[in-house]
């Protein structure tokens, strides 16, 4: 019996995944961005570190192998 795995269904299941790990991450960015705009801090950082969490979702179509989709974290 041969095991076969789908590379399709294993980038949707990766990016559920990836969706999950990243919803506290935003919740925390979200919060420093607010404490950031009532300080009159530089939100610069806080809004790329959003923007990377946002795309973490689309690495997944770039990877090619198994190990590339395990490898994504947020």
């Amino acid at each position: 019996m041969t095991i076969v795995i789908n590379f399709d269904k294993a980038v949707d299941i990766t990016k559920n995944r990836l969706r999950a790990e990243r919803t506290e991450l935003l919740q925390a960015q979200d919060v420093a961005f607010q404490r950031a705009l009532e300080s009159g801090a530089d939100t610069a950082a806080i809004v790329a570190e959003k923007q990377r969490l946002r795309d973490l979702p689309t690495l997944a179509d770039q990877a090619t192998s198994l190990d590339e989709l395990r490898t994504l974290k947020a």
